[in-house]
């Protein structure tokens, strides 16, 4: 298997160019800023932090002038200033001109992220700590090279990092997929070039979810997949017992990652990890 190269990473200072509603419960944001030229990455589930402002204020706060020290004065800063830091993933990076686009799940009661996406307008300011080099610790989705079969399984948290992977993934790869949302108008149309069953799964219809999916489900034959599991912590969870435990798969090919858990907000996941 592949391995990560240890890769510093910076704060780059971005606005809202422009947003675009993919379904009842996600929206994409486009993002630009002058030195998104030093943004890099060839991950497809690139791990990024993004600090929001609170509402009223122009831009999030997050001492900067403090250099490494910034993360502690954070921290202690009062909660009605201190900026808003979330976790999402890239869903696509482009040049000429530099632009990234966040797809944002939209929860329900919303949190703080979810209402900045919702009325975010062109010119609203972000700060973003992403990766300077293109192959860097916060890329999870890492194949090895003799694998001959890809599995993937994500809610809507993990949807954009899912289908940026399969538009990715060469010609002639299998893969088999299922892909959980909230409600039947969140199905996106997912081009890719591999050899994909994508599954799509909407919580409130009748079709099984998560596990009791994955579980009654025939993969195609092989002797060496390889599963990427994302979202809520505790069916991720479930998830990679299932693979490891019931069907076989070497856990060092199973790569899973709680993108959030269930009752608990992000500070609260935090201080719990």
């Amino acid at each position: 298997m592949t391995t990560a190269v240890a890769a510093p990473f910076r704060f780059f200072s971005l606005q809202v160019v422009r947003t675009r509603r993919l379904g009842p419960s996600l929206v994409r944001v486009t993002f630009g800023g002058t030195d998104l030229h030093a943004f890099h990455s060839d991950g497809r589930d690139q791990s990024l932090s993004l600090f929001l402002p609170h509402p009223g204020q122009p831009k999030p706060v997050v001492p900067l002038d403090l250099g490494d020290g910034w993360r502690q004065a954070w921290r202690e800063l009062p909660d009605d200033v201190r900026a808003v830091l979330r976790s999402y993933t890239l869903r696509c990076l482009r040049r000429d001109p530099d632009e990234i686009d966040i797809d944002f799940a939209l929860h329900t009661p919303a949190g703080p992220a979810s209402r900045w996406a919702s009325r975010a307008t062109p010119g609203d300011r972000v700060l973003l700590l992403g990766p300077a080099i293109a192959d860097n610790r916060a890329i999870r989705f890492r194949p090895p090279e003799d694998t001959d079969l890809v599995v993937l399984w994500g809610d809507e948290t993990a949807v954009p990092a899912a289908t940026a992977i399969l538009e990715a993934l060469p010609a002639g790869t299998r893969v088999r997929a299922w892909l959980e949302v909230p409600q039947a108008g969140d199905i996106q149309d997912v081009r890719t070039e591999a050899d994909a069953e994508i599954t799509w799964l909407v919580r409130h219809d009748v079709f099984p979810m998560a596990v009791d999916a994955a579980r009654t489900a025939q993969l195609p034959a092989a002797e060496r997949p390889y599963v990427w599991i994302a979202g809520e912590s505790g069916r991720v969870k479930a998830l990679r017992r299932h693979f490891v435990g019931e069907r076989g798969v070497d856990r060092r090919r199973v790569t899973f990652v709680g993108y959030w858990r269930q009752g608990m907000t992000e500070e609260e996941l935090r201080a719990a990890e």
